[in-house]
């Protein structure tokens, strides 16, 4: 089931439908996260806690544009909003995004941001005991896999009456709060 949310097609951002399918997708990867760090899978884990805050990101981007297009400065910074930031997150922007995000009310996402960004370095780099290519020095201190999914799920939750939540959307946030609740064992950190 899990793999079907993520591999739906996207409907365009301009679709009404576009924000459900985000966070579909958010929760989607956040459960494969969770799967992949209790088979011992961190690296991988990591990159799904990354991937489905990305699509967070772009789930709130959208729902926020108007808000976002009124404190661009220019006009051409309201096109690369809608163009390029809401439909595709470039991860070299994400801070940058995260920041507007937090402008328009959204407390604490820049720290969120950061933390979805270094298990984004430790999925490429893994462990490394120098520090120099990713923030995590062990397998065991990448779990924070397990607070990056929890704060997901929290904002997800925190939509509720912003966005049309549907049975679906219910019952995926369902899920991954289950998964939560059981207690991720990381097997083989």
């Amino acid at each position: 089931m899990v793999v079907e949310l993520v591999e739906r097609p996207l409907p365009k951002p301009s679709d009404e439908g576009y924000v459900e399918a985000r966070l579909l997708e958010a929760l989607g990867e956040a459960r494969l996260a969770l799967e992949y760090l209790e088979r011992g899978f961190t690296r991988d884990a990591a990159g799904m806690a990354f991937h489905a805050w990305k699509a967070f990101m772009a789930a709130l981007l959208r729902l926020e544009l108007d808000k976002l297009r009124s404190l661009a400065k220019m006009e051409e910074e309201r096109r690369w909003l809608e163009s390029r930031a809401v439909p595709r997150i470039p991860t070299a922007k994400m801070k940058e995004l995260s920041r507007l995000l937090r402008d328009v009310g959204h407390v604490g996402i820049t720290f969120v941001t950061d933390k979805a960004l270094d298990l984004h370095d430790y999925q490429y780099h893994g462990p490394d005991p120098d520090m120099a290519l990713s923030k995590y020095t062990t397998r065991e201190s990448a779990a924070d896999v397990v607070e990056l999914v929890q704060e997901l799920a929290r904002r997800v939750e925190a939509l509720r009456g912003h966005v049309e939540w549907t049975e679906e959307l219910e019952r995926v946030l369902e899920e991954v709060k289950r998964a939560l609740e059981g207690g991720v064992a990381c097997v083989n950190c």
